[in-house]
């Protein structure tokens, strides 16, 4: 092995690699004999393709050039298309309509509007020659999310069914298409706060409210053909699996101390599937990791002690399931799964084509902050090439998710991996507020982001410094979104642990943020924070941009141009107010990425960058070909740490 020192290892997983990784599957369905998937393609520009798996195995790609698969509703999509009977029905990105693919050429379904992409379609379902959807319009100033009514199979006007909540999510006829359930919601609620479960007897208008209501978040409501609708509720602090009959009450049907739910940032979500013999296999989240599990119709819970560790989606497929699942050691690929746990893969995960000793597992960890207990994922250096200096110890990466009301994923990662196979160790921290863990745990962020999640972040790279396992003195810290208002927080103190960060499309002003996102997260502070312009002193106390006096340490700032979530604004005031200050800051805009970036060329670019940067600030050589990407400006470089 050679010795070199950590962060400066050669790796076979570069830039390239983790761009031919990023092809990524979004979720799949049973269609008869065949399955059909998505597949995010960053070579295509980012967009999203269908493909169809006949039974003979041959795949074929559904969409024609120029057609993308998926919808802007509530900005963050889901629920983008679904397939009945060999038809397609999908939202194109570029339009905004709903299209109808069978044989030919796609045809649209809905009028086009009169303003470009004023009217948006997500999460729809079929019964017969009707379709109903969610619709998001906007027209002007406003925004209205409505369920509609048209025809399956030609175009139409939409008829709106359901208007009046902020929020309607998840429209499903019943077997016999004489009724309609549906979720919905209020500001200042998000979806994993206060729901409703309806379903309305559509011939005679009637509306029974099932459940939900304050303090309870119901979702994923699922009709069997004997007329029973299933749903998914947190009224004990899990999400769990319950059930309603029509003239009945609500019963539970799994009950444990794990999360079969998941927050509704995307449409469309599968957790769960009744089979036809009365069993349901549902996947569930326990102690950091997932897992697929069977109930019994008399309840008796079987884990089907299959590896996978992250489960997307769980959908019906026959006696059987359909997942699209990964492991922490391959990439999320499609599944047939039955119930006993017989698995045949449909789509296998890609062949990284690198020895598989490069591979770093994430171990979960617990770890004291303050007077409660946080979580994360660890990842240890792992490179069987190389090995560090005598009494080294390696850069420790503090990685925050978005949301913030996501979770780390134990899935293996190129973008992960990248860094862990050039020395680096990684911790993805699930702080409080984080999802898996329980409601208890999701609402430790209740007006307290910008003090939970940093303490949290904190005290994760101060374990595991305390441990020995990693360098105190070399602490980095990056996020996306929420992720990047935590990063930038927690490099905005005084008493930062951290050498540098890397900010991606973060937020710098909390008050502008409150006064310019998009509908579906724009109460979403009043959870956090508190109410605008009423909490208007803490909006600006919370704000990294208020205390960028204290703001000592490098930056690296990536944003997309086309970003309706955090705009670029919240970017350009954080740089332009480091460098009034002379603090190293460096700053790349990417054109034509929204939020996150899907495009081949910038996802490369973002990495190279990050890495150039690091080794600005921790003072290790780049192997040949890397370095030369990124210039700080607004100050001198910071002399090497080590």
């Amino acid at each position: 092995m050679q010795t070199s020192a950590y962060g400066s290892w050669a790796t076979p997983i570069t830039a390239d690699l983790v761009v031919a990784g990023a092809v990524r599957v979004l979720g799949a369905h049973a269609d008869g004999d065949a399955v059909v998937w998505a597949e995010r393609r960053p070579g295509e520009g980012g967009r999203t393709q269908l493909v169809r798996r006949d039974a003979d195995g041959t795949c074929s790609d559904l969409l024609p050039e120029g057609h993308n698969a998926r919808t802007a509703v509530h900005e963050y999509g889901g629920g983008d298309w679904w397939v009945r009977d060999g038809v397609l029905w999908y939202a194109n990105w570029e339009d905004q309509r709903l299209y109808r693919l069978a044989d030919g050429e796609p045809v649209p379904l809905t009028p086009e509007p009169e303003r470009p992409r004023a009217d948006r379609f997500a999460d729809g379902d079929v019964h017969g020659d009707v379709l109903v959807a969610v619709r998001e319009r906007h027209t002007g100033d406003e925004v209205r999310n409505e369920i509609v009514r048209l025809a399956a199979h030609r175009p139409a006007e939409p008829e709106v069914l359901v208007s009046g909540p902020d929020f309607v999510a998840a429209p499903r006829f019943s077997p016999d298409g004489g009724a309609l359930a549906w979720v919905s919601w209020q500001h200042p609620s998000m979806p994993w706060d206060d729901t409703v479960l309806t379903v309305r007897d559509l011939r005679s208008g009637e509306d029974t409210v099932v459940a939900g209501g304050p303090g309870e978040s119901v979702a994923e409501p699922r009709w069997t053909p004997d007329g029973r609708l299933y749903f998914l509720s947190d009224r004990t602090g899990w999400w769990n699996l319950y059930r309603w009959s029509p003239g009945g009450e609500v019963e539970p049907v799994v009950v444990l101390d794990a999360e079969i739910g998941m927050p509704a940032w995307l449409l469309g979500g599968a957790r769960y599937v009744p089979l036809p013999d009365g069993r349901i296999v549902f996947a569930r989240w326990s102690g950091g990791y997932d897992g697929l599990a069977v109930a019994e119709p008399a309840g008796p819970i079987t884990e089907l002690g299959l590896p996978f560790s992250a489960i997307d989606s769980v959908r019906p497929d026959g006696d059987g399931v359909l997942v699209v699942a990964g492991t922490p050691t391959e990439e999320p690929g499609v599944h047939r799964v039955s119930a006993t746990g017989e698995v045949q893969t449909l789509r296998a995960p890609r062949d990284p084509g690198f020895d598989p000793a490069y591979v770093s597992v994430p171990e979960p960890i617990s770890f004291p902050s303050g007077d409660r207990v946080a979580h994360g994922l660890f990842y240890a250096p792992a490179n069987p090439e190389f090995t560090a200096p005598e009494g080294e110890r390696p850069p420790l990466l503090v990685v925050i998710h978005g949301g913030p009301t996501a979770q780390a994923v134990p899935v293996l990662s190129l973008g992960v991996q990248y860094w862990t196979s050039r020395g680096f160790a990684v911790v993805d921290v699930n702080y409080g507020g984080s999802s898996g863990f329980g409601r208890a745990y999701r609402e430790q962020l209740r007006d307290a982001w910008g003090v939970v999640d940093v303490d949290d972040c904190l005290a994760a790279a101060a374990h595991l410094a305390g441990q020995g396992r990693v360098d105190g003195r070399k602490l980095l810290i990056r996020g996306g979104s929420a992720g990047g208002f935590t990063t930038l927080a927690a490099l905005a103190r005084e008493d930062t642990p951290f050498a540098a960060g890397t900010d991606l499309f973060g937020v710098a002003d909390l008050e502008v943020l409150a006064r310019d996102t998009h509908k579906f997260e724009s109460r979403y502070l009043d959870r956090l924070i508190g109410p605008y312009p009423a909490a208007r002193d803490v909006y600006v106390a919370r704000s990294p941009l208020s205390h960028v006096d204290s703001f000592r340490r490098p930056l690296l700032v990536l944003q997309g141009a086309e970003d309706q979530v955090v705009p670029p604004n919240q970017s350009e005031l954080i740089v332009e107010a480091l460098r009034a200050r002379d603090v190293p800051v460096a700053y790349v805009l990417f054109e034509g990425e929204q939020h996150g970036f899907r495009r081949a060329e910038n996802i490369r670019r973002a990495l190279r960058a990050e890495l150039d940067f690091y080794s600005q600030i921790l003072g290790f050589p780049l192997p040949p070909g890397e370095g030369g990407e990124i210039t700080l400006s607004g100050g001198t470089r910071q002399e090497p740490l080590r």
